[in-house]
């Protein structure tokens, strides 16, 4: 019995990795992202299925309750909340996953301990437990603090001490001697809470010295940090789909992160090490204190103004976002349409903050997805745009 059922689990766990990947695959598409969303979604439903039947499950009732407050939450956010808040809602879901498998993994600890003692915890499963606990706790204040800045709750500006830098070396170099002493039998549970203490610290520091402009590419970083996290976290667990949902999570995150630091001139390297997101004095003093003209004006005198070109591309970005001028832009596409002007539109990879972000703000306002063109396949066409 109890064979038929790893059997059953094991099979099962295949299935959903197989559809989580089927699943990535179609969200690489505007045209196919519903039903990869879908597929995830069933991936899911079913990794979950599989692991409420393992004889290790204590208490159904607790995971009920968990799975039910969770389903409230998401429902409701997922309603309420609007297109050009997607980003911070990203971060504050991502950083809830960083901290989750933080917590597993100092609660696995914990039991084994508890039963075992500390000198019995295999060395490898030890590392497991260090690295899930600190990359899950800089995952999760990182995400907190990228979702503070983008909702404006803290300032968007980069947030800088002297000697920063030195003091996010020594909380680094603390917690490289916690996770040593750990691996090796040596610590304690006390110093697992210390490197727990310790890590949600470095995350705050980590993110707090960069700008609100760049959070998209922290997002995305931290991302792939809470899936090598969830990744540990199966090891510690020996749970095979969650090694390979936190792999996918991870992988994805990491390309997410070298598509936005190309499409933003910028290397990987200058964007973890360097001071990025803060602008130059001269600069920011140059720009504020301009003057410009606004004027206003609608769709239809707009396109009476470009009625004789051939060829317009609209390049979406932020603004319009916040604005939630894409039914505008949309009625003025149309009317572009009407006088025979070829109409595309151009879309930076974090045109609205996130990869994907403007596609779906368009989508929404019925704009055809073969309208829709990557920076790659519209920069050689603007040579013989009007």
């Amino acid at each position: 019995m109890l064979d038929a059922r790893a059997s059953g689990i094991a099979i099962a766990y295949i299935v959903a990795a197989v559809l989580f990947i089927l699943g990535l695959k179609r969200l690489s598409s505007p045209a196919t992202a519903r039903s990869g969303n879908r597929l995830a979604a069933i991936g899911m439903a079913v990794a979950l299925s599989a692991t409420l039947i393992d004889r290790q499950i204590i208490s159904f009732w607790i995971i009920a309750g968990g799975m039910i407050i969770g389903a409230a939450i998401g429902i409701y956010f997922a309603r309420t909340v609007q297109m050009t808040a997607m980003p911070q809602m990203v971060a504050l879901f991502n950083g809830m996953g960083g901290g989750t498998a933080a917590l597993v993994s100092v609660a696995e600890y914990l039991r084994i301990v508890g039963s075992t003692g500390a000198a019995s915890v295999d060395a490898g499963e030890a590392t497991s437990i260090v690295l899930g606990t600190a990359i899950g706790a800089i995952s999760f204040t990182g995400s907190l603090i990228a979702f503070g800045k983008l909702q404006e709750i803290l300032p968007g500006k980069p947030l800088q001490f002297p000697l920063q830098r030195v003091v996010n070396g020594l909380i680094l170099l603390v917690m490289a001697w916690l996770g040593v002493t750990i691996s090796l039998g040596i610590g304690s549970t006390f110093s697992l809470w210390m490197l727990f203490a310790a890590a949600l610290l470095l995350g705050a520091m980590f993110v707090l010295p960069i700008g609100g402009g760049d959070m998209p590419v922290v997002i995305s970083i931290l991302n792939s940090l809470t899936g090598l996290a969830a990744a540990l976290t199966g090891f510690v667990l020996h749970n095979q789909m969650l090694v390979v949902a936190g792999v996918l999570v991870g992988a994805s995150g990491t390309l997410l992160t070298l598509l936005m630091s190309t499409a933003m001139n910028r290397s990987v390297a200058n964007v973890l090490f360097g001071a990025f997101g803060a602008t130059s004095g001269s600069l920011a003093v140059q720009v504020a204190g301009a003057q410009r003209t606004v004027r206003q004006t609608t769709a239809e005198d707009t396109a009476i103004a470009l009625a004789y070109a051939r060829s317009v591309v609209i390049v979406p970005g932020y603004g319009l976002a916040v604005a939630e001028a894409q039914h505008t832009v949309r009625e003025l596409a149309t009317d572009l349409e009407k006088r025979g002007v070829d109409v595309k539109y151009g879309i930076h990879p974090v045109a609205g903050r996130m990869p994907g972000h403007m596609n779906v703000l368009l989508a929404e306002a019925n704009v055809p997805y073969d309208q829709l063109l990557e920076m790659d396949q519209v920069n050689g066409q603007f040579a013989q745009t009007d």
